[in-house]
């Protein structure tokens, strides 16, 4: 059996991923439903590779975290993306951020803090 590396799994992970959130969005009750298909859909129309929906950006840059300090400038650089794009002043006010619980605040999901 062949080790999979990091690209190959994180192509078959968006390739799972793509699949299971335009099935959610087809079948849930989703109000933006019509729209957000549309968008998906015209991402992918120039694309020969693309038969229905693109939902991800082209290539990946898969690293292995090899320590703690690349793992927490990985998590800073997330972090901070939000607030470069202009959308919060502050990390931990992006709604969709783990930053809020790593300033010790309450944020929509549990995040276990790894050693």
């Amino acid at each position: 059996m062949k080790a999979n590396n990091l690209s190959d799994i994180l192509r078959d992970f968006k390739k799972f991923t793509s699949r299971q959130l335009v099935e959610a969005i087809q079948q849930g009750n989703e109000s933006r439903k019509e729209w957000l298909l549309y968008r998906f859909h015209l991402a992918g129309k120039y694309d020969p590779k693309i038969t229905h929906y693109k939902l991800w950006q082209d290539g990946n840059e898969a690293k292995e975290i090899h320590s703690n300090t690349f793992m927490e400038q990985k998590l800073e650089y997330i972090h901070q993306n939000p607030v470069r794009a202009e959308w919060v002043d502050e990390p931990e006010h992006y709604r969709y951020s783990s930053a809020a619980n790593y300033a010790g605040l309450a944020g929509l999901l549990h995040v276990e803090f790894l050693d």
